[in-house]
């Protein structure tokens, strides 16, 4: 009976001839996955569980990515991740509470020249203008287009925007958005902020102390706010609510009588707001003035007729003449019927 040998059989050998051991390109399991037929139009699964670990691991890696990515919004809303801005995003709601030319003082100008040298050290605060803006969790950093408002740093912002350099910054505890002291809010971090870290001069102190309790006034006009409740509140002295504001009340006065206001000292401010107060009541004791007095002379016969007017009053004098109640009476008629026809000027 004749023998005949398999075709795998005869590739083997054929192959044993031509190549060594070492020289045999041996399938991978990738290799072999993609020389497998499709059955049925099913990929027939090979590799068996390591195919299987690295699918979980993908998933496992995935999910991890997913919860880093949801701790940096979280960190972001609370005021722990930076966020590098443009400074064309950032608007300033609130303004100042520094003097009008603080870009032309040589403190900004130092600062300045120590950010383009050496980056921005501290990043600013901020709100986004939106109170109900989310960082987008598969990108959480990337805030383009988005609209925040200047809260804390606005020298920072103005050297940064100058420089044409994106801002770092922090968002701020948002407690107090949609509320009536939101404005209040805004303007006592950017005071503590100027306690903590700047020297503010004695003027732009109370002009902001001031203008916080007036502020916060308007908001709690049900129930009247006391100096004392709102120096503990803002954390100042009671005496400096009161100087406050009635510095904040003659700011402009200041400003326009003092070339030097952000030089004077508490005390000299304090003789200002007195000579102030002097120069007020002065005005208000005053008396008015007196309307003026006015004598017309006439001569009847040999004797003399004196006419007096003052403020609505009139007055009839007649030196040796004899007037009785029908002279009056005739007289009282000549009056009444000359200013019933030509009035009073």
């Amino acid at each position: 009976m004749k023998r005949t040998l398999s075709s795998s059989v005869l590739k083997k050998k054929k192959l044993d001839e031509t190549s060594t051991e070492d020289e045999v390109d041996i399938p991978t399991e990738d290799t072999v996955e993609a020389m497998s037929p499709v059955v049925a139009g099913v990929k027939p699964r090979l590799g068996g569980s390591g195919s299987a670990w690295k699918a979980g691991a993908l998933s496992d890696a995935e999910q991890i990515l997913q919860a880093e990515r949801k701790q940096v919004v979280d960190r972001i809303l609370s005021g722990r991740h930076e966020l590098r801005i443009d400074p064309s995003q950032i608007n300033d709601v609130i303004g100042t509470d520094r003097r009008d030319d603080w870009r032309d003082q040589e403190a900004f100008k130092a600062l300045k020249e120590s950010i383009a040298k050496n980056g921005q050290d501290t990043p600013i605060h901020v709100w986004p203008a939106d109170p109900n803006w989310q960082p987008d969790e598969r990108e959480p950093e990337d805030v383009e287009g988005v609209k925040f408002h200047l809260i804390v740093g606005r020298r920072r912002h103005a050297i940064l925007e100058e420089l044409g350099l994106p801002v770092r910054a922090l968002l701020v505890p948002q407690s107090q958005r949609g509320t009536k002291e939101e404005q209040f809010e805004m303007l006592f971090m950017r005071f503590r902020e100027n306690e903590e870290r700047e020297n503010l001069s004695a003027f732009e102190r109370l002009v902001s102390i001031g203008e916080m309790f007036e502020q916060l006034q308007d908001t709690t006009q049900e129930k009247r706010l006391s100096a004392t409740e709102f120096s503990k509140r803002v954390g100042v002295h009671n005496s400096a609510v009161s100087r406050g504001r009635a510095v904040f009340a003659a700011k402009d006065q200041i400003l326009h009588t003092c070339k030097n206001a952000y030089d004077l000292s508490h005390r000299d401010l304090e003789k200002f707001l007195v000579g102030l107060s002097g120069k007020a009541d002065a005005t208000a004791k005053k008396k008015p003035a007196k309307a003026k007095k006015f004598i017309v002379l006439r001569r009847i016969g040999s004797r003399k007729l004196s006419v007096t007017g003052q403020g609505g009053r009139l007055s009839v004098a007649a030196t040796g003449l004899a007037l009785d109640e029908d002279v009056l009476n005739g007289l009282g008629d000549v009056i009444a019927e000359y200013l019933d026809k030509h009035g009073s000027k």
